[in-house]
């Protein structure tokens, strides 16, 4: 699993941040009408296989099933109305969302291609209900997730970053960091150096 996992809120801002080195982006699209949706994803997968970059779609399972993408992200509340069976079927890998440890459990039980606790860290990007998480509670995930790769995710920032990675996620996401800085390709750029050292 790639150490630097980008996730972007539009297919623009992908093809920004894509080209400067990133190989692993998650397309989180909010509030958008389905057709816009639509032509982002589509856009968005083409870009990422011409770029040699593994795109990951938020939440859209049936969209990313229709539009032959090959890894899905879900939340705990998507997971309910989720068809499993068909994302194996197509050979669609699938992350979750987890922040408990009856959610790892549960997340465990799925067989995912990574599960992803957060936040970390405070984090400015949405209300949450859970504080947050801190390293210790990372390695101890990471000792139940065992041989099932571990993202960290949550007010992250690159100074931050190496403590993560060696408290034991093998990969750490990032949002608003990138979101908010001045210069986003930049940032990412720092990012890669930072998860590559």
């Amino acid at each position: 699993m790639e150490r630097f996992y980008l996730i972007v809120g539009d297919v623009e801002r992908l093809e920004l941040l894509v080209p400067q080195g990133v190989k692993l982006v998650q397309l989180r699209i909010k509030d958008c009408p389905t057709p816009e949706i639509r032509r982002q994803i589509a856009r968005a997968r083409d870009f990422c296989a011409l770029h040699g970059a593994r795109l990951v779609v938020n939440d859209y399972w049936q969209m990313a099933l229709d539009l032959r993408c090959g890894f899905v992200h879900l939340g705990q509340e998507d997971m309910d109305n989720t068809d499993f069976a068909a994302l194996r079927r197509a050979g669609v890998q699938f992350g979750l969302s987890t922040h408990d440890e009856a959610e790892l459990d549960r997340a465990l039980s799925l067989d995912p291609a990574y599960v992803a606790l957060g936040p970390v860290y405070p984090t400015l990007l949405k209300k949450m209900k859970w504080g947050p998480q801190g390293l210790g509670r990372v390695s101890r995930w990471k000792e139940r997730a065992g041989a099932t790769p571990l993202v960290a995710i949550g007010g992250l920032t690159p100074e931050r970053a190496a403590g993560a990675l060696a408290a034991g996620a093998d990969s750490v996401a990032v949002v608003t960091d990138i979101q908010q800085a001045t210069d986003p390709a930049a940032r990412v750029r720092e990012w890669l150096r930072v998860c590559r050292s």
